[in-house]
């Protein structure tokens, strides 16, 4: 697996070497765009918009427009001596607890990997880390972007999530209204949850749909039709109190 970025973890004067590899990746179905008429592939070009030649990406640079059509161009040069020394690692600002910070934050997930030097560092920071029920807080620049980064320390190593800055994050466009509920709505509510309630194991979840779209795709490619089974027929309940009660009979039943 090819390392996404490469640093150091620092806190106080401890300098840990890792590198960041992604913890997680892309199952999605991918589809080309067809042209209808014959069937064959659309592609699209980067053109010159003064010139309309074709432009490869050895001939883009990035550039900043501060007033209409006048851009002052950066190079890869620029965005390293932008950086500081903190920049270069992954800066530990200070420790928290994880349910502190709210999962609308968290972006992307890393798995910190020690580098050559690092491991008995890194394995002291996991274990203290861990012991106290704490995660660090950092944060370093990636690319040409400054990110806020966790740490979270697991059983087995030190996990890295990107997080948002708070102005990154959208408002929501209402408040949901907050209806009175009576007391025997909740206490039955609570008794569906619990009846419902049991560990998380990821190996139980599996992408249903995508495994359908596999199904279409190869009975299609062999020039088979593809029926889909009905799903078992549901009773509308308009009383919440009976939704509940036969929801709770149903877990009883399937238990």
């Amino acid at each position: 697996m090819a390392v996404s970025h490469r640093g150091a973890i620092s806190f106080g004067l401890v300098h840990i070497p890792i590198g960041l590899y992604t913890a997680t990746q892309d199952n999605d179905i991918h589809f080309n765009q067809l042209c209808k008429e014959d069937g064959s592939r659309i592609k699209y070009k980067k053109i010159c918009s003064k010139c309309g030649k074709e432009v490869s990406n050895e001939d883009i640079f990035k550039g900043f427009e501060y007033e209409k059509d006048k851009y002052v161009i950066l190079t890869d040069e620029d965005f390293e001596k932008a950086k500081t020394e903190k920049d270069r690692t992954i800066h530990i600002l200070h420790f928290t607890d994880l349910n502190s910070i709210p999962p609308i934050y968290f972006e992307k997930t890393y798995h910190a990997i020690p580098e050559s030097g690092g491991d008995k560092a890194f394995e002291l920071l996991r274990r203290a880390m861990k012991e106290e029920n704490k995660i660090a807080v950092a944060k370093t620049v990636m690319g040409t972007k400054e990110k806020l980064l966790a740490l979270i320390p697991t059983d087995t190593g030190i996990l890295v999530e990107t997080m948002f800055f708070a102005d990154e994050l959208k408002e929501a466009p209402k408040e949901p209204a907050k209806p009175a509920v009576s007391d025997a709505e909740i206490q039955m509510a609570k008794a569906l949850i619990n009846a419902m309630a049991q560990p998380f194991e990821l190996e139980k979840y599996h992408d249903e749909y995508r495994a359908r779209l596999w199904d279409i795709i190869n009975r299609k490619i062999h020039g088979k039709e593809f029926v889909i089974e009905p799903d078992e027929i549901k009773v509308d309940v308009v009383n919440l109190m009976d939704a509940l009660k036969q929801s709770l009979e149903q877990v009883g039943a399937k238990q």
